[in-house]
């Protein structure tokens, strides 16, 4: 068995290479050979996902959170020649949403995973951002939650805390956005308070935004909550993100769709897993079976 592996020495949490210590010696005790790469910019796994010569190994591993995995599936689908090998995560991200829904959360069980070699072929989200083309497996959002997201990154010394504070804090600035929502068979022209489209149950630090969905079903979970609810009613339902208990309040709207495209009046800034990239408009269609990844 080989691998290519990629680790961030300085990555969100800076735990990759202790991780890296931790279960190399399950794969020196299965005889596996890893090919050991440190990545030294943003971008860099993807980069090595879409130009290194995949034919002699049997996965490409990558230590790190969602950010990784959303960088090794953009690199390896948007290859020229076409070529896949299975993805392995071995968790050390801030959230692991991803993981979280393969049950995966735990190194060295992820690590098991790999060398038992056991995979499954999993959907991505193919999101059209201006005719430039990027791949999403965990989630996009829009409106609140980016409006969040884009603060979170300067209040980093609020800890995994930020996010709850300054959803709070976005509730009561209360922004409200005018858009047109194509789904499959539906449409929607209304003022918005945020949309989140989800490929996997959970988002962030465990949150369960899209309780029904599955990795592998060729759809995407819309969870919609359009403007004209009161501030009071907002923040009753946001801790009930948490457990997924959110989907029963009249005021969430909840659609699988298997494409959708998001038509803003004014164009903004994206969350495409965890990231802030690209901007509205968007089509996003899912591709089912895009990639292949180790589960236990």
């Amino acid at each position: 068995m080989k691998f290519i592996l990629t680790v961030n020495p300085h990555g969100g949490t800076k735990k990759g290479p202790q991780l890296l210590k931790k279960v190399k010696p399950i794969f020196d005790a299965a005889g596996a050979e890893l090919f050991i790469i440190e990545t030294t910019f943003a971008g860099h796994a993807q980069e090595l996902a879409n130009q290194l010569d995949l034919s002699a190994y049997d996965g490409f591993i990558g230590i790190g959170g969602d950010g990784t995995l959303h960088e090794i599936t953009n690199g390896m689908l948007s290859r020229h020649d076409g070529n896949k090998i299975p993805i392995g995560i071995i968790p050390g991200g801030s959230g692991n949403s991803y993981m979280h829904d393969l049950n995966l959360t735990d190194p060295l069980k992820a690590a098991k995973a790999i060398i038992q070699g056991t995979t499954r072929s999993l959907d991505t989200a193919k999101v059209d951002v201006n005719h430039i083309v990027k791949y999403a497996n965990n989630m996009i959002g829009w409106g609140l939650v980016t409006d969040v997201g884009n603060k979170a990154e300067h209040f980093r010394w609020l800890g995994t805390n930020r996010y709850t504070i300054l959803s709070v804090v976005e509730v009561f600035r209360h922004k409200s956005r005018y858009a047109t929502l194509i789904m499959d068979d539906k449409t929607i022209e209304d003022e918005f308070t945020f949309i989140i489209a989800c490929n996997s149950i959970h988002v962030g630090k465990g949150m369960k935004m899209a309780p029904r969905a599955k990795l592998d079903d060729g759809l995407i979970d819309l969870i919609v909550i359009r403007s004209g609810v009161r501030r009071t009613r907002l923040l009753q339902v946001l801790p009930k993100l948490f457990d997924g208990s959110h989907i029963n309040e009249p005021e969430v709207e909840y659609y699988q769709t298997s494409k959708f495209s998001l038509i803003p009046e004014t164009d903004e800034i994206l969350n495409i897993d965890g990231e802030m990239l690209g901007s509205t408009p968007i089509k996003v269609e899912m591709i089912p079976n895009a990639f292949e990844m180790f589960v236990s």
